[in-house]
């Protein structure tokens, strides 16, 4: 499907842009969706089963996206569905406690050494933007730092690009966030330990936490270097600061107790979301009994959710963490994604096109270059236009990537090894087509 939206294959999906965007900004209702860093229009979806999704023009597709990752057991599987449907039958929302709330949040503490006590809320974005309220409250102090390339959400503090100079104050990167709510925030690169360094000495005493994703996944995959973690908890541990791990997308999908497990590191406070909803939506934050409990209504830090914890995205939730924590589920996922992995680095270089793959568990990313892929600027350093060509060739073959470059792909445990089979056989198709 290309821009000028002449294709048949794809004409009510067409149809249906143009419609939404008389009444939706965009025509979405989050910006991604649009298909902006690609050349393409956005696919409507009608459906979806196992691996698959279908769109309105009744194309099948196997999907590398899984709703950004949530759908880790496959779409629409049976024993998520029927915990939602027995739950519905009981009422969808009462805004006041139930036993689920409880047993979710003991089995998230019960996978994460750094959890005692977890909150439950509606989104990742929530869960961050408490996350930043909680950890000023309780070390007293205003300034967070976070990683270029990092997303945490669209909190205002979070939507900063760095100032003028290594470990400045940020400015605002979105219309509509004050310059000074920005400026609280200090923008380092990811995976230069050099730059942790002189923010906390720069801004010595003022820090209250350093966000980061143990493992970058909103700049398409990037792994942590070697001893980065582990030097940001030295860092945090000497000066006072706490370690906030954005786990909302790696949780649950590396493995059972997210990339603090893979990694070995604690963090003080930890960000959950998309699995725990099981394709509902569900986050959570979790820490040391004494940093959640200053949270309302024990402690004085505000924060509150009519819909958190509600009775449709626990059900789900739990449905989705049973199945995780039966035996070999991770193997499966590991096979899986390194066969993926193995299969489009081949046919890549028998293409001769430049390709570094980036790969932790079950998220991973094709990066069209020839260099290693560390940074954010390593990641603008690659061939976007070739990317561009490379998804719609993926399509019309029935691959559904992540629209832009900057995303991940997603292995779920219903791609079976004929869906890995075709999806590389579908990239060496395009692979040779991008040389031509």
């Amino acid at each position: 499907m290309t821009a000028d939206s002449s294709h048949s294959k794809y004409s009510q999906s067409i149809q249906a842009f143009a419609e939404a965007g008389r009444f939706i900004p965009g025509g979405v209702d989050s910006p991604v969706r649009a298909f902006g860093g690609v050349d393409n229009d956005p696919l409507f979806i009608k459906s979806a089963s196992g691996s698959k999704i279908t769109d309105i023009d009744g194309n099948e597709y196997i999907d590398y996206v899984c709703s950004w990752g949530p759908m880790i057991l496959g779409h629409a599987h049976p024993a998520v569905i029927d915990a939602v449907h027995k739950a519905a039958d009981n009422g969808t929302s009462f805004g006041a406690p139930t036993l689920a709330e409880t047993t979710l949040a003991r089995k998230i503490a019960s996978h994460f050494d750094s959890i005692d006590k977890v909150r439950l809320v509606s989104s990742g974005t929530e869960a961050v933007m408490t996350a930043i309220r909680l950890a000023r409250a309780f070390t007293k102090r205003d300034l967070i730092v976070k990683m270029v390339g990092c997303y945490h959400g669209h909190s205002d503090c979070l939507l900063a690009a760095a100032g003028s100079g290594l470990a400045e104050n940020a400015i605002a990167s979105c219309a509509g966030v004050p310059d000074q709510i920005a400026g609280l925030t200090i923008v380092i690169p990811y995976n230069d330990i050099d730059a942790a360094k002189a923010a906390l000495q720069k801004h010595k005493g003022r820090i209250a936490a350093i966000f980061v994703e143990p493992i970058a996944a909103n700049m398409g995959a990037i792994p942590p270097l070697p001893g980065y973690l582990q030097a940001l908890r030295r860092l945090c541990d000497e000066e006072g600061s706490l370690l906030v791990f954005d786990e909302v997308i790696s949780g649950f999908r590396v493995a059972l107790g997210g990339a603090q497990q893979l990694y070995g590191i604690k963090p003080d406070i930890t960000t959950l979301g998309k699995i725990i909803g099981g394709g509902l939506p569900a986050a959570a934050l979790g820490a040391r009994s004494e940093i959640m409990d200053m949270l309302a209504p024990v402690g004085p830090a505000y924060q509150a959710g009519t819909l958190s914890g509600n009775p449709l995205a626990t059900a789900a939730a739990i449905a989705t963490l049973e199945i995780l924590e039966q035996q070999d589920t991770y193997k499966k996922l590991e096979s899986s994604s390194a066969t993926l992995a193995r299969g489009l680095a081949d046919a890549a270089k028998e293409a001769g096109v430049p390709v570094t793959i980036n790969r932790v568990g079950s998220i991973l990313s094709c990066f069209f270059t020839d260099k290693p892929v560390q940074t954010f600027d390593d990641v603008q350093a690659t061939d976007i236009a070739r990317f561009k060509k490379y998804f719609s060739l993926m399509l019309e073959h029935g691959i559904y990537l992540a629209p832009s470059a900057y995303e991940a792909m997603f292995v779920s445990l219903a791609h079976t090894d004929s869906d890995i089979e075709k999806t590389i056989e579908a990239a060496q198709l395009g692979f040779r087509t991008l040389i031509k």
